[in-house]
C-alpha cells in the first residue's frame, strides 16, 4: 500500500493534469474526460494505477464524478470535475 504522501502527490499531479487536459465549463469549474486522462501518453508515464489515484481523489472530496470506478473504454465519456 502506498503511503500518504506518496498518494498526496499523486493526487497533486491528476489535478495538474487534468488542468492540461480539461477545460472550464459553464460554471467555472474544471472538467476533464476520464478517456483524456486513460489515453494520454504522459498520464500513463506518470502513474502507475490512475483508477485508484482518482478513487483517492474522490474520497478526499477535490473530485467528483458518477458511480465508484471509471474502466476504459465503458467510461471514456465520463465527467470528472475538479470540486
Amino acid at each position: 500500500m502506498a503511503d500518504q504522501a506518496t498518494v498526496d502527490h499523486e493526487v497533486k499531479l491528476l489535478l495538474e493534469e487534468m488542468e492540461r487536459l480539461g477545460s472550464r465549463g459553464a460554471d467555472g469549474k474544471l472538467v476533464c474526460k476520464f478517456g483524456a486522462l486513460i489515453h494520454d501518453d504522459r498520464c500513463s508515464n506518470i502513474f502507475e494505477a490512475l483508477v485508484g489515484t482518482l478513487k483517492a481523489a474522490k474520497k478526499k472530496k477535490l473530485i467528483d464524478f458518477e458511480g465508484q470506478m471509471l474502466l476504459s473504454p465503458v467510461h471514456d465519456n465520463v465527467d470528472i470535475v475538479v470540486l
